[in-house]
């Protein structure tokens, strides 16, 4: 096979053998079925450790005009796009103490966004913020989601420290009834969920879990009453203790540098390694900020956005190593056009960068052995890319050990130790940096129940996929919306560049309805049948491609009977996606695909 000019030889066959050998040592019978969920005995583990002390509240049984499950980033976005269509009975329902969502739960140290910050935090123009570093803390995330709740009056009429039970549909008065944990049953005309993507913990299903005596805690719920200090580190209660972590993803490889830095002892116990990039991190440049024109949020989102999905831009607005692997592949791919070539471009473009990462893993990490075991032997795609500037110097240090379980995970977990391969590692405090259940449908993402009319339950209809229309609404759900499913939408990088694109799109719908006197609406059967027929259309097959990557929530944790999250979805990418809800509600297809009562 012919290779650029100026290229390394790569030896593809050498790579694709070695890749399947390591995927093959990762597959397991029980798939996604390994993890279990924070409920029953594991309940503890769900606690908000945030919140110091309970909102006292009669139980609501008023109306108000819209609902909106969940106060992360999808609730906020779409409270903030209904007021400024000019709704204004909106009420958000969050189980947290506060707006914030994934960064209300996630305070863990050394927490960042891994999406540039200028396009990843929503309303910058609107609240008047421009974040401090190119990549923000979390807490300074988790502060502009109260500046969001604010600037839109949202915490006014907002329900905290509230679980959502039930959902259901009453076809006398045309309303939802919201049932929660505190007694309420409130009313609203129309329902949004936004329950969110990273909603649900997961701890893994290592035989012993429940046996280990010592404090233990998800990253997600992180107790800094056992660890002291802050976001910032500063971890001191840790100085004589043993940590074990488990896990070696996202926020892993974020808290894992302050673990060492304070802990006697620190055991990271890796299955996969993760594939870990240069950040690159830097202040906010003041005269950039300075000279920022009207419109530059959007702007530079669309930017990102097209050059990941390989649209030529005159420039590179974000310039970071996300659009750098872009377009890389773009460079390669040229002007060839037929499938396989691409497909053979790609891949070598692919080859290229993950030798790039294995080889900074050897310039960095002093032990042969330990650098060997931190290499990722996979297509960069098949797990998220991870950013660090601090985590692969961690095991220069002389406390830190890695236990590599080359695929299998731990053995089990005793009263006081870890256990792989017949041999106790001692631990004090154990970290579960274990990650969520992601792609999960609305109702389970939420954990509650939906009831859609003639009492059809969503868990019922949605048995064996999640039919719908443009995956924003269902028929037999009438005037309930789903934002940042990902389910039959499209997915992007930039999470809340889609999320926006939703937002605004339902805000458009239900501002029209309430001023038009609109009762309900509700996609008909056809309308949903028409969208799955142009889902088949669009579908890329990424069959192939997940099949030979290592197990990762990705590929269902290599269970390929069931769509995937990256297979699910619109294939024609974001901004075919955009394009057609812009369409479909500025013309008579709107009229065509839902049926509406009016008062």
């Amino acid at each position: 096979m012919s290779k650029p000019t100026g290229k390394p030889t790569i030896d593809t066959e050498a790579l694709r053998r070695k890749y399947r050998e390591e995927r093959d040592k990762r597959l397991r019978p029980d798939g996604t079925r390994q993890y279990v969920d924070m409920v029953g005995k594991f309940a503890a583990f769900a606690e908000d450790p945030y919140v110091t002390e309970r909102i006292e509240r009669e139980p609501l049984t008023d109306s108000v005009d819209v609902i909106i499950l969940g106060g992360g980033f999808s609730g906020l976005i779409t409270a903030g796009r209904l007021r400024q269509a000019g709704v204004k009975r909106i009420r958000i329902v969050e189980k947290g103490g506060d707006f914030g969502g994934t960064w209300y739960w996630n305070r863990y140290p050394g927490i960042r966004c891994d999406v540039e910050s200028y396009i990843y935090m929503p309303f910058l123009e609107e609240v008047g913020y421009i974040p401090t570093e190119k990549y923000a803390k979390g807490e300074e995330i988790f502060r502009h989601c109260q500046a969001i709740g604010q600037y839109f009056d949202l915490y006014s009429d907002a329900c905290f420290q509230t679980v959502v039970k039930r959902v259901w549909w009453d076809e006398t008065t045309a309303e939802w009834i919201v049932e929660t944990d505190r007694g309420d049953a409130m009313r609203t005309r129309f329902l949004c969920l936004g329950s969110g993507g990273m909603h649900r913990p997961k701890l893994p299903g290592i035989p012993g879990i429940e046996d280990f005596r010592g404090p233990a805690f998800h990253t997600s719920r992180w107790d800094y009453s056992v660890t002291g200090g802050n976001a910032d580190g500063n971890l001191t209660k840790l100085q004589d203790k043993r940590v074990g972590i488990i896990g070696t993803g996202a926020s892993a490889i974020q808290c894992i540098p302050h673990l060492a830095e304070w802990s006697k002892e620190l055991v990271v116990v890796q299955r996969t390694p993760s594939s870990v990039d240069v950040r690159g991190n830097k202040p906010t440049d003041p005269e950039w900020a300075a000279s920022l024109q009207p419109g530059w949020q959007r702007k530079r989102m669309l930017n990102f956005t097209s050059i990941l999905l390989g649209v030529p831009q005159d420039e590179d607005l974000v310039n970071d190593r996300w659009t750098d692997v872009w377009s890389r592949m773009g460079r390669y791919q040229g002007s060839r056009t037929d499938a396989a070539s691409v497909a053979e471009m790609l891949e070598l473009a692919d080859f290229e960068k993950m030798e790039e990462i294995r080889a900074r893993i050897d310039e960095i990490v002093e032990d042969k052995a330990t650098a060997e075991a931190l290499k990722p032997w996979y297509n960069l795609f098949c797990k998220r890319p991870l950013y660090s500037d601090e985590y692969l110097q961690v095991f220069n240090r002389p406390n830190v050990r890695l236990l590599d379980t080359d695929g299998r995970g731990l053995d089990r977990i005793t009263e006081h130790a870890l256990v792989f391969d017949g041999v106790e590692y001692p631990i004090d405090v154990l970290v579960y940096a274990t990650g969520f259940r992601v792609g999960v449908p609305p109702h389970q993402a939420g954990e509650f129940q939906v009831v859609g009319r003639g009492g059809v339950e969503m868990a019922q209809r949605w048995a064996k996929g999640c039919p719908s229309l443009h995956g924003m609404y269902s028929h037999g759900f009438p005037n309930m919306f789903f934002i940042g499913q990902g389910c039959q939408a499209s997915l992007t990088t930039n999470v809340p560049h889609m999320l926006d694109e939703q937002a605004l799109h339902v805000a458009a719908l239900i501002s029209r309805c309430l001023k038009d006197g609109v009762r309900s609406m509700e996609v008909r059967r056809e309308a949903e049948e028409a969208w799955a027929a142009t889902l088949q259309a669009k579908a890329v097959d990424r069959r192939k491609f997940e099949e030979e990557c290592t197990p990762s929530y990705f590929n269902n944790e290599g269970e390929l009977d069931r769509p995937t999250i990256l297979s699910r979805g619109y294939g024609g990418g974001p901004l075919e996606y955009i394009a057609i809800l812009d369409r479909w509600r500025n013309s008579d297809e709107l009229t065509r695909d839902v049926e509406f009562a009016y008062d």
